[in-house]
């Protein structure tokens, strides 16, 4: 059996990706309040509950985009 070689770490776009998901996180919690302004009660809450998730993965991202930022100012290592 052959072994195939592992893909290098290659971390050069990792900034515009994550920028990506920021934006369309932000665009699906204003899609998910427009939809809850129709909603019974019980589904705005998930909705709400579910936005709030979102919004903690966007304060992840936003990390990892500074953390990513800096390794490309100082070079990947």
């Amino acid at each position: 059996m052959a072994w195939s070689k592992p893909n290098p770490d290659n971390r050069t776009d990792n900034v515009e990706k994550l920028q990506t998901m920021v934006q369309n996180t932000i665009e699906n919690i204003e899609k998910a309040q427009a939809t809850a302004e129709f909603s019974s009660s019980e589904e705005r809450a998930n909705i709400e509950a579910k936005n709030h998730r979102r919004e903690e993965s966007i304060q992840a991202m936003r990390n990892e985009i500074q953390d990513e930022a800096s390794q490309r100012e100082n070079g990947y290592k």
